[in-house]
C-alpha cells in the first residue's frame, strides 16, 4: 500500500533528533513491513574535524545512529501510528528509542558529501518494541554497513 506524502512529512516532523544529531533527510518508501530512507552527510558535519583531520571519514557509531534513526525511530513511530489507527501527527508525544544492536558489520567507509540509503525490514513489532534488519548502501547499491537493531517506544 502506497503511503501518502503527507504522512511521510508528519513522520519526519516527529523524529526527535535534531541538528546537529539528526541523520535522516527523507523517507523514500514505507509500509508495515519495511522502510527506505536516506541521508546526505554534509561536508561541515561536526565530527569530521577530528575524524580524521586531512582525511575525514564518517564514524561507525554515526552510521549506526543513521540506521537507528531511520529504521528504529521513524519506522517505530510509523508502526505505532498504524497500530493506533491514527495519523503520526495525532499521536501525543511519541518517542521511539534505539536500545540494542547485534551483528553490525562495516563493509566500507562513508566520506563527506556522500548520500546513503538505509533499507530496513521488520523482524517484529510487539508491545512497543521493534527489531529490524538494516542495510546501509551508497547510491550505487554498494553495501556500507549491515546490522540488526532494536528499540522501544517510551512515554515522555
Amino acid at each position: 500500500m502506497e503511503v501518502d506524502a503527507g504522512i511521510i512529512k508528519e513522520l519526519l516532523a516527529l523524529v526527535p533528533q535534531q541538528k546537529p544529531f539528526r541523520f535522516v533527510d527523507e523517507i523514500i518508501s514505507i509500509d508495515e513491513e519495511q522502510i527506505v530512507g536516506a541521508y546526505r552527510f554534509r561536508e561541515d558535519e561536526f565530527f569530521y574535524r577530528g575524524h580524521f583531520p586531512g582525511r575525514p571519514v564518517t564514524p561507525g557509531v554515526i552510521l549506526i545512529e543513521t540506521m537507528a534513526q531511520i529504521g528504529v525511530v521513524a519506522f517505530g513511530m510509523y508502526l505505532l501510528a498504524c497500530q493506533r489507527n491514527v495519523r503520526p501527527s495525532q499521536m501525543e508525544y511519541p518517542l521511539s528509542l534505539f536500545s540494542h544492536m547485534d551483528e553490525v558489520e562495516f563493509k566500507g567507509i562513508v566520506v563527506p558529501g556522500e548520500r546513503v540509503i538505509v533499507k530496513g525490514r521488520k523482524i517484529y513489532f510487539r508491545k512497543g518494541a521493534i527489531k529490524m534488519d538494516l542495510t546501509m548502501e551508497r547510491e550505487n547499491g554498494e553495501v556500507v554497513c549491515t546490522g540488526r537493531l532494536a528499540g522501544m517506544g517510551v512515554a515522555r
